[in-house]
């Protein structure tokens, strides 16, 4: 059974319990966790410019937390156009 929380808008939203309210920063897991898909398509999403860029902390690769949010909410556009790519 997926667990559900509403947003600001009374929308119900499910898997937003997975990522700790009190954390600015989400690990690819978490990130995953809201998308509902892998870590893998996480990184996809990234690099092909569909979703926001993650922050780059030495070897750790992190994303704001508000930032991906905001981004599901808007309803996950895309987020930059990337040279080269198929249309």
């Amino acid at each position: 059974m997926q667990a559900t929380t509403t947003n600001t808008t009374g929308e119900r939203i499910a898997g937003r319990e997975s990522a700790p309210a009190d954390s600015a920063l989400l690990d690819v897991e978490q990130v995953a966790a809201l998308l509902r898909c892998s870590t893998r398509h996480v990184y996809r999403l990234a690099d092909g410019g569909k979703m926001p860029r993650p922050l780059k902390l030495g070897a750790l690769v992190r994303w704001d937390r508000r930032t991906v949010l905001d981004w599901i909410d808007d309803g996950c556009p895309k987020v930059r156009v990337v040279k080269g790519a198929k249309r």
